[in-house]
């Protein structure tokens, strides 16, 4: 029902900073609760950070806030994720992920729509 459509990827050095975006297509991009996941290398699909229809609400990875904010533009159909003080352990695949519903739990079994996800590399 909705495409997701990542971009913004790209090498970085540690500490610096990069700025994902994330366009969504056929659909009402205001009904879905938007949130930003990421894979490295051998890992799992790890939570990165949410953000509510409206945009008001946002939860992040413990492990990630205060170096991560969510965003997004509805006017435009497009979530970002701003990412500051990179590290190389941020070297990942970065996926945005759209759900229907929202029950505050965040899994990757409880989004409904993903995009082809866009790479991220940080150099020490």
């Amino acid at each position: 029902q909705v495409q997701l459509v990542e971009s913004g990827g790209g090498l970085v050095q540690a500490g610096g900073s990069l700025r994902l975006s994330c366009a969504a297509s056929g659909g009402t991009f205001s009904s879905y609760v938007m949130g930003w996941f990421r894979q490295a290398p051998g890992k799992g699909r790890e939570f990165v950070a949410h953000i509510s229809r409206s945009g008001g609400d946002t939860y992040y990875a413990s492990s990630l806030k205060g170096r991560f904010t969510i965003s997004r533009d509805n006017a435009k159909s497009t979530v970002y994720l701003e990412m500051n003080s990179l590290k190389p352990e941020d070297t990942a695949v970065y996926y945005c992920a759209a759900r229907v519903r929202y029950y505050s739990t965040y899994t990757v079994s409880d989004y409904d729509y993903w995009g082809q996800g866009t790479q991220v590399t940080v150099s020490s």
